[in-house]
Order: structure tokens, then sequence, then C-alpha cells
């Protein structure tokens, strides 16, 4: 889940409420220009020195246990950017504390209370927690579990399926394996998993609108398994490869491939500046915009954490990478422009002009020799078409490090024989 990172701009008919995150609300038609701004698809708000003051959606109602709704009144003459428009979202679903390993401290009441990792250790120039080998086996567990939820998931992306549907199938599989959903009431976020269609961006709350065919839609999961956050999202495209018109194919193959092209260059040494200069690098001239309001994260103990993952050029050093951090790497890719337009529910970020985006997303831990993908594909995942017809990396990728590629070799070879089979 990304992380939204609020900064000062001079945006004709945008309001930003730094109070909270995903905090402008449009009341007439979409602006015609912003300003430059900074966020991520988890809403991590930064003041004017880049100092983290908030997290994803940052709101503070309780909703798992306690419920409060909002009192603001809507505004029913607010003009969408596209065609898509919310519809009706079922009650919130309640976790059995009994049933999950652990809850996270945001649970009860949706305000998370950690802002940084505590457990681990930090190097001597950088604030970025590295994880242990006792963390490292958990979030390995984390990422795992979020990995089958988001298969689960995306097996439901069909037409006449609704995005609450989706999200029922999340929460029970979460609980199944004795999980926290952790988008669940999350600073109030209403939900068990964002799902975000056509022109949305990212965080789009689950509701009864049935998917339809050549749809595409977003499916973010993150699990909060025995004291850690596993996250992850992808792609899926409703009614399958042929319904999905030559423009979508071009979108979601040149997202996912400048995904894969910025996870590897992840690896011990390398200054964080790299991931954002080459997703912007590879989509300008494919006549993309890589969306600067919302960001990937650090991520452990803490859903949302140091380092701040940009997915644009920065013309300015940042961190240098360690062996045992653990961040993701989120890009939103969009066929126009990139700024995004909010809904009136203070979650749901389009884009402007109505046109759509894409995204995927991996939990990732630096390793001594390159980096792993924690949420990487497991032997019974679907393979995509974008992962068939990549030219930076064909079938399925797990990280540079020598256990991924020999693990991703295996994975890869079997499937294969699996397409062989089928053809």
């Amino acid at each position: 889940m990304t992380k939204q990172l609020l900064l000062p701009l001079a945006a004709v008919l945008l309001t930003f409420v730094t109070a909270r995150i995903h905090a402008f609300l449009p009341t007439h038609a979409p602006p015609s220009s912003s300003g430059d701004r900074v966020t991520s698809s988890t809403l991590l708000g930064m003041d004017k020195k880049g100092r983290q003051v908030g997290g994803f959606g940052k709101k503070a109602t309780p909703s798992n246990i306690r419920t409060k709704k909002t009192t603001r009144k809507l505004d029913p003459n607010f003009v969408y950017a596209g065609s898509l428009r919310p519809h009706d979202v079922s009650p919130i679903r309640i976790v059995d504390p009994t049933a999950v390993l652990s809850m996270p401290d945001y649970a009860i009441d949706g305000k998370p209370k950690k802002k940084r990792e505590t457990g681990g250790s930090t190097s001597s120039y950088s604030d970025i927690e590295l994880k242990s080998p006792e963390d490292i086996i958990k979030m390995r567990a984390a990422g795992r579990v979020a990995r089958e939820v988001l298969d689960l998931a995306g097996l439901q992306a069909r037409a006449g399926v609704t995005t609450d549907d989706i999200d029922e199938i999340v929460h029970a599989a979460c609980i199944d394996r004795r999980a926290y959903p952790s988008p669940l009431n999350y600073r109030n976020f209403p939900k068990s998993c964002c799902t975000s269609v056509n022109e949305v961006i990212c965080h789009g709350i689950p509701d009864s609108r049935p998917l339809q065919d050549g749809d595409v839609i977003n499916i973010d999961v993150t699990v909060y398994l025995d004291g850690f956050h596993g996250d992850c999202s992808e792609m899926f495209v409703v009614g399958g490869r042929d319904a999905l018109d030559d423009d979508g194919i071009k979108l979601v193959q040149a997202t996912y491939d400048c995904w894969i092209e910025a996870m590897e260059l992840v690896r011990p040494g390398k200054n964080f500046n790299v991931i954002g200069k080459s997703i912007q690098d590879r989509v300008t001239p494919l006549g993309y915009t890589t969306v600067r309001e919302f960001c990937g994260h650090g991520i452990g103990s803490v859903f949302h954490t140091a380092p701040n993952i940009y997915h644009y050029a920065v013309n300015r050093e940042l961190e240098i990478m360690e062996a045992g951090q653990v961040f993701t790497i989120e890009p939103m890719i969009c066929e126009g422009r990139s700024d995004p337009y909010m809904w009136q529910d203070d979650w749901t970020a389009t884009t402007v002009d109505g046109k759509r985006s894409a995204q995927f997303e991996h939990t990732l831990l630096v390793t001594e020799d390159g980096v792993e993908a924690l949420t990487g594909k497991i032997d019974s995942s679907p393979i995509q078409f974008w992962e068939r017809e990549s030219k930076v990396h064909k079938g399925v990728w797990l990280g540079t490090s020598k256990d991924a590629m020999e693990r991703a070799g295996v994975l890869n070879g079997a499937l294969q024989k699996q397409i062989r089979v089928s053809e």
C-alpha cells in the first residue's frame, strides 16, 4: 500500500488539507494545472522540510471495534474526472482478536501509535532500520501470506463480481491464516484491501460496483502477521488480455517493465535516488507520467516508515541501500496527467483527466548480494501476459539475489511446462 507525501503546491481549484492525508476535496470540475508535489499510495504526510508528519490516509476514527461515521455533508454537485462513480459500501468487517496472532496498534481506534521501527538496528549514517534475522523470518512469513491472499483475490477479478466481494474474500483469507488485514481501520480506512479500477490511482474503497470486461484493477493487499506487515499489489484485467484495448495493454506492460527495471537496481551501496530516475526515464519517452503524490515506503512492524521511495527522478542524494533494509517499490503510471483528484471519501485518488492508471508493488528485502521479493509469486500463482511478454524480464521475477534467482528458475521452469501442456 502506498504512502502519500503532502507538500505545498500552487494548484488551481485544489485544496489540500494538511491536517490529514488525502484531504483535498474538489467541489467543481477537475483542475487544469497543478504544482510540483510529492506523495505516495501509502499516504505518508511530509512537512516543508521533508519530515514525516502522518501516515496513509491520515484520518483518525475508531472502526474495527467501535465505529464513528463522518458527519460532513457531501456535495451533490461534485464533478468526477472519469466515468467511475462511488457505489454502496458495506459495513465494516469485524476481526475477532482471538482469531489472529496479533493486532496492529491502530486496530481499535484507527490511530497508529508507532511512528518508526524500534526493534532492529540502524547504521551510523541512516535512520532506516536494518531487520534482524528473526525479523526477516517473520517478514518472509507475512510476505508469503500476503501473496497467497492477493492470488486468491485476483482470481475473483471477473465480470459481475463486485470489489466488495473481493474485499470479503481478502478479509476471510487473512483471518484463515491468522493474519489481520492491515488496511482495515488504518487511519479509519473502512475495508480490508484497496481496489483501484481504471482511472483510480490508488486507495479505492471496495464497494458494490460490479466489474466489467475490459476493466483494469489494482488489488492492494497488506497483512499483519505475528507483529509484521507484508504488502503487495498487482494488476488484473477483467475478461483477460482479449478484453483489453491496445492502449490498456501498453499501459500495463510499461508499468510492469519500469517496476521490474527499478527493482533490479536494488542492492547494497546504491543510492535510493536510482529507483525513481529509472522509472521516469523508462515511461516518459513512452508518453506516460509517473505519480509524484504517492510513494513507496519502509515496512516492518510499522506499516509505513522510513525510507520514502520516490517513483520519479530526485535530483539530490538520498540514503544508501544496505542489507537488511525492507521497503516497497510501487510505481503508479498514468496514460495522461498524473495529478491526483480526490473523491469526497478522502481516500479514492483518481487521475485528474479520467485516464487510466496502473500499479504493481512488492515488499523487498535488500540482501548482501542483491534483493529479494518477500511477496514474490509462488508455485500456485497465476502468470500474467505482461510477465510472458516483458522485454525486461520474461517470467516470474523474485529478485536478483542468488537464492531468489534459483527459486525463480525452478518456478519459471514449472510454469513453462504448464504453458506447453495447455497449448
